[in-house]
Parts: structure tokens; sequence; C-alpha cells
């Protein structure tokens, strides 16, 4: 389906992160080539792209003339936050981006989460993007009692 059909049926998030990159085309390749975003709609005149995967949504934009940058733009863009995008196929995506050779943070693993008096529980794997940003891809394994030591 071209990507103004499949905006036409897709909700939109109340939250859209958008992050700045270097290169467009590296990002595009990147989050479409490899983790398999789809772009939703572009203005390539503007180095824009909106980009969803199964209901997670994110924005990139290479700076022109207007930018909402609070400091020096410098490499790694994405010091301090990761992003959780949650998918229904971690271990497959997992297998495409250590066959893409992509920077891996953290390996694919299993993490319980305690929430109260539950622990939630996530297989998950960290990998940056060009630019430095975290993604923290993870398939939800459920929830199971705590137990409290």
């Amino acid at each position: 389906m071209p990507y103004a059909a499949y905006a036409a049926f897709m909700e939109f998030a109340k939250l859209v992160p958008e992050l700045y990159c270097s290169e467009i085309e590296q990002s595009l390749a990147f989050y479409v080539g490899t983790l398999g975003f789809v772009v939703v709609y572009a203005r390539p005149e503007e180095r824009f792209a909106f980009l969803e995967r199964e209901g997670a949504q994110i924005m990139i934009e290479q700076p022109t003339e207007r930018t909402l940058l609070a400091a020096e733009f410098v490499h790694p863009f994405g010091r301090g936050i990761n992003l959780q995008i949650e998918v229904s196929d971690v271990v497959s995506l997992y297998a495409i981006v250590q066959a893409a050779a992509s920077l891996i943070n953290l390996p694919l693993e299993d993490k319980w989460y305690r929430r109260d008096a539950e622990l939630m529980g996530n297989r998950q794997f960290v990998v940056q993007d060009p630019d430095g940003y975290l993604l923290r891809f993870f398939q939800d394994l459920g929830a199971k009692p705590a137990t409290h030591r």
C-alpha cells in the first residue's frame, strides 16, 4: 500500500519523538531497510520522514535552516535517552540487526522488572542508530508474582 493511502488508515499517537539525524538517507536505510519501519509520509525537500512500525511512530529530520536545538548538535545525538519500542517478534528483528552489523549496545536478553507485587517480563535488546540514538526493542513476556526478599 502506498504510504499516502497507509496514512489515511493510521491513528497518530499523542506523543511522537522527532529525532534529528546527520544524513536522512542513511537514517532511512537503517529505520526502513534494517528495522522494518514504513514511511507514512515524507517531505524530501525538508529532509523529513514520519515512520511507523507495528504502531510505534517516530519522526526523523536532517536539520536545515530552522532547528529546535537546545545545545550544539554533536554526535552521539541520543545521549541520555533510549526509546522503548514493542514488537511482535523481537528474536527475528535481533537476527536482522545482527546481520546488518548494526551497533548493539545490549544483546538479546530476558529481563524482569518489578511493578508493585508483579514482575513484568521483556525479551529485549538495545541497538544504536547511525546518529547514536538508543532503541530498545522488546517483546512482552507477560507477568508473574514478585518474590520479596
